[in-house]
């Protein structure tokens, strides 16, 4: 069983390769769905990440509109790669999205928003254990982000695939998940 956080990565990339586009879709609703029964619906401030459709990753689609309908402030970011530090901004009508050079998303105007404010973080990731470890890209921009975020701040992982055993090299510094939600089941890691 793999369970370095570079075997993970390379093995999660690999499976998530092969989804389809249907895939996709199907499991980011199932996921959308999910994240219902979670106990996170009377905050205000909610940070959602706008997938890198090149790398698979979960379709916030459907959060989107689900925060729409409840009438929350959705937060999104931009990312400094020199400083690897994320800024955030309200996500309204008018505010313009536009790919970096590594494809992902970013608004390009917006009102900022300061990290203390936001109150829920949908977190992405490759992989995550049973105790709520979590692997990303590996650059470190949500260890950053989730540090300078209040302590009372819930991190919730978004995935396609369930839980490994156990990351073996965890590191002191990383921010522990209070949730992690798949297409099959909702993780409570609190």
């Amino acid at each position: 069983m793999t369970t370095s956080k570079k075997e993970l990565r390379l093995e999660y990339k690999n499976l998530r390769k092969q989804l389809s586009e249907s895939d996709i879709e199907e499991k980011s609703l199932a996921i959308a769905n999910n994240l219902i029964q979670l106990p996170i619906w009377e905050k205000t401030y909610y940070h959602v990440f706008l997938p890198i459709t090149e790398q698979k990753e979960v379709d916030t689609e459907f959060i989107l509109h689900l925060l729409s309908g409840k009438d929350k402030e959705i937060v999104i970011s931009k990312s400094d790669f020199e400083t690897r530090e994320m800024t955030h901004f309200l996500l309204t009508d008018n505010t313009k999205i536009k790919k970096n050079e590594y494809n992902i998303p970013e608004p390009i105007n917006g009102l900022p928003v300061p990290t203390q404010n936001i109150e829920v973080v949908f977190v992405p990731l490759l992989a995550f254990d049973v105790f709520g470890n979590r692997i990303g890209y590996g650059k470190g921009f949500y260890d950053k982000f989730l540090a300078n975020c209040k302590p009372e701040t819930i991190k919730i992982g978004l995935s396609f695939f369930e839980s490994v055993n156990q990351i073996d090299d965890v590191f002191e510094s990383d921010i522990k998940l209070d949730y992690c939600v798949t297409p099959e089941k909702v993780y409570n890691f609190q």
